[in-house]
């Protein structure tokens, strides 16, 4: 087995993973990791494409999220919490200031 085939079969499970929480919102992972379920799937993207693979942000969301994003973000998105984007906009104060 090759690395190539361990880090996808690692992003697979956090893929798994990801698509078992729905319950944590995509701010509080950009709070705490930097990333989002979003971020994955822009990164998704530009990997096909350096690729030579078409990919729109719409397809690359569905394959992340297992659902169209609409979808996902009617069932299990909530608004915003004012504590949730004062976190958010500290936590973009270290990353980025």
């Amino acid at each position: 087995m090759n690395t190539t085939e361990l880090e996808a079969a690692a992003f697979r499970r956090l893929l798994a993973h990801l698509r078992e929480r729905s319950d944590v919102q995509n701010i509080d992972l950009m709070i705490t990791a930097g990333f989002c379920r979003n971020c994955l799937a822009d990164w998704y993207r530009d990997a096909a494409a350096e690729r030579g693979a078409d990919l729109s942000k719409d397809q690359a969301r569905e394959h992340i999220y297992g659902m169209p994003f609409g979808e996902w973000k009617s069932r299990y998105q909530k608004d915003a919490t004012p504590e949730q984007l004062a976190a958010f906009e500290r936590s973009q104060k270290k990353t980025h200031g």
